[in-house]
C-alpha cells in the first residue's frame, strides 16, 4: 500500500511541550477514577498479550480514551490512533499519547473532511492486525480502499450504536470480511455508558454551553433507545417536562408508561424549548419542524453523526446566522425567530467547546470491555467467523466484578442447589 504523508500530531503543534504536559495532566486525573482499566493494565503489563500486534484505532481522543490507548500499548501492541469526530479530539491529549514509544497519534481537533480521512489512512498505513472503532469509519475505509489488508486482520471491536448499526448492515450484505465485537450491545456498555453517560454528559454540556436551566423547560428527546432513556431520565431529574418522540411502537409505549408525554415530532416542534436527538438516524428534525418552533429554542444532537438535524434546510430558511455564544450558532428566520444550534449539530457531549464527554467512571467500564475484547480476539480469533459478534457474557461479567470490587460492593452468588435448579427442566410444581 502507499505510504501516507499525513503527519502525527507532534509535527502539527507549535507549543508541543506545554501541550504534552497538559494532556498528561488530564490523563492522570482520568486514570485515578478508572480502576477497571488499571486492573486490566496491570494484567496486560505482566502478560504482554499484544506483543507483535498492531492496533489501529479511530476514537474520540480525549483523556479517558487515552487511558484505553495506553492500556493496549502497555500490553505490547504498536498502536496508531486518530479521531472519529473532527470536534472531539483534545490536541493536548493527542500530543501526550504521541510521546509513548508504542503509540502514534494522528488525531487533531477541527480538521476538515480531507484531513480527517487522511488521518484514517495514516492509521491504516500501519497495517493493523486489530481495529478498534467508534463509528466504523476505520472498518469501512479498510474494506473500501485497502481490501488487501483484510487477510492480515484478526478482528475488531466497535463501541457505538451507530457503528454497530453500520456493521450489521454490512454483515447482512455479506460485505464484512473479518469478525468484529459489538461492544455497544453488551450490558456493561448499554446500561451505563448509553444511559448514564449520554444522559449526564449531554445535559451537562448543554447547560454549561448555554448557562440555562433545565427546570420547567419542555425538553424533547428524539428516540427512546438506551441513550434516549438516559437523557429523558436525567432531564426529568432536573425538573424538566420531558416529551419523547419515537417511531418504534413498543419504545413509544414504554416512554408513555414511564410517565413521559409521547407525540410526533410535528407536534413536539410547536411546544419544545430544547430538542435533543438520540436516534442514530438522519433527518429527525427537518424544515417542517423548524417552521413551527418557538423563538429561542435550543437544538442539539447526541447521536454519533451530525445528520439528525437538517442544518442545510435550516440554513436555507435563515436570513442571518451568527455566533450567539461559544458553541452556539443562532439561525435567525425571516419572521425574527431565532433557533439556536449547539456544537454544529455534532455529538454535543464531545463537540461543544466545554464538553468533556461521558463521566470518567462510566467510560472506565466501556473501555474495560474494549480491552478484554481485543484480548479475546487475539487469544481466540479462530473461533470467530467474519461478521458481527456479541461480546462473550463471561467477559462482560468479568468487568462488572472488577468494578464492584473496586467500589467495595459485595454481592451474592448461587448455591450448587440453586444452580442445579436453574439448569434443569424437570422441577415441577
Amino acid at each position: 500500500m502507499t505510504d501516507t504523508e499525513y503527519p502525527p500530531i507532534s509535527e502539527q503543534l507549535d507549543d508541543l511541550e506545554s501541550a504534552r504536559e497538559e494532556g498528561r495532566r488530564k490523563m492522570d486525573w482520568a486514570a485515578q477514577h478508572m480502576p477497571i482499566c488499571e486492573h486490566v493494565r496491570e494484567e496486560f503489563v505482566a502478560e504482554q498479550p499484544f506483543a507483535g500486534e498492531r492496533i489501529g484505532m479511530a476514537m474520540h481522543v480525549e483523556a479517558k480514551t487515552a487511558i484505553l490507548v495506553e492500556t493496549l500499548a502497555e500490553g505490547g501492541a504498536e498502536v496508531a490512533v486518530t479521531g472519529c469526530n473532527p470536534l472531539s479530539t483534545h490536541d493536548d491529549v493527542s500530543a501526550a499519547l504521541d510521546t509513548h514509544e508504542n503509540i502514534t497519534s494522528y488525531a487533531k481537533r477541527g480538521v476538515d473532511d480531507e484531513e480527517y480521512y487522511a488521518a484514517i489512512e495514516a492509521v491504516i498505513a500501519h497495517e493493523p492486525t486489530i481495529t478498534v472503532d467508534d463509528g466504523m469509519d476505520l472498518v469501512a475505509a479498510i474494506h473500501e480502499d485497502y481490501p488487501e489488508l483484510i487477510d492480515g486482520i484478526v478482528g475488531g471491536a466497535e463501541e457505538t450504536t451507530t457503528g454497530v448499526h453500520r456493521l450489521r448492515a454490512m454483515d447482512d450484505d455479506d460485505a464484512l470480511e473479518y469478525p468484529v465485537f459489538a461492544v455497544n450491545d453488551t450490558p456493561m456498555k448499554r446500561l451505563f455508558d448509553n444511559v448514564h453517560g449520554t444522559g449526564e454528559s449531554s445535559l451537562a454540556s448543554i447547560a454549561m454551553t448555554t448557562n440555562l436551566s433545565w427546570a420547567g423547560k419542555n425538553v424533547v428527546v428524539a428516540g427512546y433507545g438506551y441513550c434516549g432513556k438516559g437523557v429523558a431520565k436525567k432531564a426529568a431529574g432536573q425538573n424538566a417536562n420531558v416529551i419523547v418522540t419515537e417511531v418504534e411502537p413498543r419504545r413509544a409505549l414504554e416512554a408513555h408508561m414511564e410517565g413521559y408525554e409521547v407525540m410526533p415530532m410535528a407536534e413536539a416542534a410547536e411546544v419544545g424549548d430544547v430538542f435533543l436527538t438520540t436516534t442514530g438516524n438522519r433527518d429527525v428534525i427537518v424544515e417542517e419542524h423548524f417552521e413551527e418552533m418557538k423563538d429561542g429554542v435550543l437544538l442539539a444532537n447526541a447521536g454519533h453523526f451530525d445528520i439528525e438535524i437538517d442544518l442545510e434546510a435550516l440554513g436555507d430558511l435563515a436570513v442571518d446566522r451568527y455566533e450567539a455564544r461559544d458553541g452556539v450558532e443562532a439561525y435567525e428566520l425571516a419572521d425574527g425567530r431565532k433557533l439556536n444550534v449547539i456544537a454544529e449539530g455534532r455529538l454535543v457531549n464531545l463537540a461543544a467547546p466545554v464538553s468533556l464527554g461521558h463521566p470518567v467512571e462510566v467510560m472506565d467500564q466501556s473501555f474495560g470491555i474494549q480491552a478484554v475484547c481485543v484480548r479475546e480476539m487475539l487469544e481466540n480469533g479462530d473461533e470467530y467467523d467474519a461478521g458481527v459478534h456479541d461480546v462473550p457474557d463471561e467477559l462482560d461479567k468479568e468487568i462488572a466484578e472488577i468494578k464492584l470490587e473496586a467500589e467495595g460492593v459485595d454481592f451474592d452468588s448461587l448455591t450448587d442447589t440453586q444452580h442445579e435448579y436453574m439448569d434443569s427442566w424437570d422441577h415441577g410444581t
